[in-house]
């Protein structure tokens, strides 16, 4: 009876040093990551919270590669899909919580960017994000408008055969006995005026920041200062977080030693236009883009 009361006595004590230990190492590690978030802040001030800066566009513009470079940044997160929150109705009609919900968890001081390029030419689009955000800040990042109607056909071709899908050429859709066809959806997107119209009927322009997308591809650097500047962080992207993929044909990421590159979708040979196609389009577009250019105070270098 002693002994088996000895023992008792000694496994208990064994039990209680070990729980001690373990309650050593749990709030040593509580202490860590307390310590490791900045200045302090707990994890408890870790949250979704709606975007200070959204990407509006444009469609075949370059927003996916703004919105990777932009996120180089350590005080920006950003939303890794598109939402379409503002300009599809079956979305909108599911509030603002559900919004909130697709967002990455931010800290205290970091910028949340979601990009949607569809709420650029969307009707609704500009008066629902005035209501939900009326200081929240636009990008949109702009290409030549002839290139990027092409670029918007080629994905629209690439997805159709994918479907194995039938599909008209381009020449089919772009004319109409030998003329442009002004009802072509993807001509009517590249009027950046008419969509720019709605937007600056309710936000100032000093709220809209104009990435030129060409500029990007060809140096992504100055224009992501450009950007950080107009969003109001500390100059953190430097020029060696980009490097030229010869194999590619364009930049890719670098940051804490990992290259990232845009996925192969990016770069995609366009679909074939006839040079006369191409050059009917550019004299079309030409009125246009002068109306855009006095809009926004700049001039591009477009065909």
């Amino acid at each position: 009876m002693f002994w088996t009361l000895l023992l008792a006595l000694i496994l208990l004590l064994l039990l209680q040093a070990q729980l001690l230990v373990c309650l050593h190492e749990l709030r040593a590690s509580l202490t860590s990551v307390t310590s490791a978030s900045p200045s302090g802040t707990s994890n408890a001030s870790a949250l979704q919270r709606l975007p200070g800066a959204i990407i509006i566009g444009v469609r075949k513009g370059g927003t996916r590669a703004l919105l990777e470079m932009l996120n180089l940044h350590p005080e920006v997160e950003v939303a890794k899909n598109e939402i379409h929150y503002f300009n599809l109705d079956e979305n909108f009609r599911k509030g603002l919580d559900w919004y909130r919900a697709q967002m990455p968890v931010t800290l205290p001081g970091q910028l949340t960017v979601e990009k949607t390029p569809g709420y650029f030419t969307a009707p609704l689009a500009p008066k629902r994000i005035w209501a939900t955000n009326p200081a929240v800040k636009l990008l949109l990042i702009i290409r030549d408008p002839a290139e990027r109607l092409v670029s918007d056909y080629t994905q629209v071709l690439h997805n159709r055969i994918q479907q194995n899908k039938p599909y008209q050429a381009l020449e089919e859709l772009l004319l109409s006995q030998g003329h442009i066809n002004p009802k072509y959806k993807a001509l009517q997107r590249s009027f950046y005026y008419q969509h720019l119209a709605r937007w600056l009927e309710l936000f100032p322009r000093e709220q809209m920041h104009i990435v030129d997308g060409e500029a990007l591809i060809r140096n992504p650097f100055p224009e992501l200062q450009k950007a950080e500047t107009f969003l109001e962080l500390p100059p953190r992207i430097k020029p060696d977080n980009f490097y030229f993929n010869v194999t590619k044909g364009f930049y890719c990421m670098l940051s804490a030693g990992h290259d990232k590159c845009l996925d192969e979708s990016k770069g995609r040979p366009h679909a074939p236009l006839s040079n006369e196609a191409f050059q009917k389009l550019c004299r079309y577009l030409r009125v246009p883009n002068q109306i855009f250019f006095r809009m926004v105070g700049q001039r591009f270098d477009w065909c």
